[in-house]
């Protein structure tokens, strides 16, 4: 018998529909014709759907009880995905390469040798202290390398240079503590979304060196930075304790400091901020997370 409850489908059967004599009549008849009943949550909270399940020693409900604060109620419902008291553990991790040899586009650009590896590691700990939310800590690693042996560009006789012998090096460590809410998306508590707030802190080295007027030249660069970010995700358990993130970086403010050594001698520091308040392609994380 499916009851169609604002788009989100859930199996209940007679036994749990607790509302007054005239109302069970009317409901059960329309099961037994295998009519569809929409519900709405004046329903849902007086007990038409009291699905519950065991955490610990208690016995709960899975839909998540929360406060309308004015807003309009568009009938979505915050189900139970994790429940109070669990431990989560994650890693997220990236690698990738790019490698050209001897390229060339057209007759503009020739003899391009660049490489490129850049990877990261991000483990991560979190306990739920309510049902669907958690605090936790993250710490992560990254290092990328850049390589170009040469590069040719030639428009015409007034606009045409040539690069060669350029190296970027770069490694960064940072902590952050965070805070995950999750939203269920159904009672069989495999898919959810959820919005995570950030706030880390960080230090790492990066090394330009190049050829400039025929002579070598060597930038070093030390940083600090804080940042605050917002991430909002999908989380799938593809096991009963293990699941599959993917988040994605929407908004977020930096604070940075540099401090920065040309050929060994100190050229100066400086301190900037900003704010990132669009999507960013190169800002998505893959993970794994396990939950006991």
């Amino acid at each position: 018998m499916l009851i169609s409850i604002i788009g989100i489908s859930t199996y209940a059967s007679a036994r749990e529909i607790r509302q007054t004599p005239d109302e069970d009549v009317i409901i059960l008849d329309k099961l037994s014709k295998g009519e569809k009943i929409i519900l709405d949550s004046t329903l849902i909270t007086s007990g038409l759907i009291d699905e519950t399940v065991i955490v610990g020693d208690d016995t709960v409900s899975i839909i998540i009880p929360q406060k309308n604060y004015g807003r309009f109620d568009r009938g979505l419902y915050n189900f139970m995905f994790i429940p109070k008291g669990q431990w989560g553990f994650g890693l997220t991790a990236s690698y990738g390469e790019f490698n050209t040899d001897d390229v060339q586009v057209l007759s503009i650009l020739k003899d391009l040798d660049l490489k490129i590896k850049a990877y990261s590691i991000k483990p991560s700990i979190s306990y739920f202290f309510d049902n669907n939310q958690s605090v936790g800590l993250q710490f992560n690693y990254s290092r990328t390398i850049t390589d170009l042996s040469g590069l040719t560009v030639d428009f015409d006789e007034d606009i045409n240079f040539s690069l060669r012998d350029v190296s970027y090096y770069s490694e960064n460590y940072a902590a952050s503590a965070f805070y995950r809410n999750y939203v269920g998306l159904g009672t069989m508590k495999r898919f959810a979304v959820f919005n995570e707030v950030e706030l880390s802190f960080g230090s790492g080295t990066s090394r330009f060196k190049r050829i400039y007027n025929d002579e070598p030249r060597d930038t070093r660069t030390n940083s600090t930075t804080a940042a605050l970010n917002f991430s909002p995700g999908i989380c799938v358990f593809i096991m009963d304790n293990v699941s599959f993130n993917i988040s994605f970086g929407v908004f977020g403010i930096q604070m940075k400091h540099d401090k920065q050594w040309v050929d060994g001698v100190k050229a100066g520091s400086r301190t900037t901020s900003g704010a990132n308040f669009k999507f960013n392609i190169f800002n998505i994380n893959f993970g794994m997370g396990v939950y006991i």
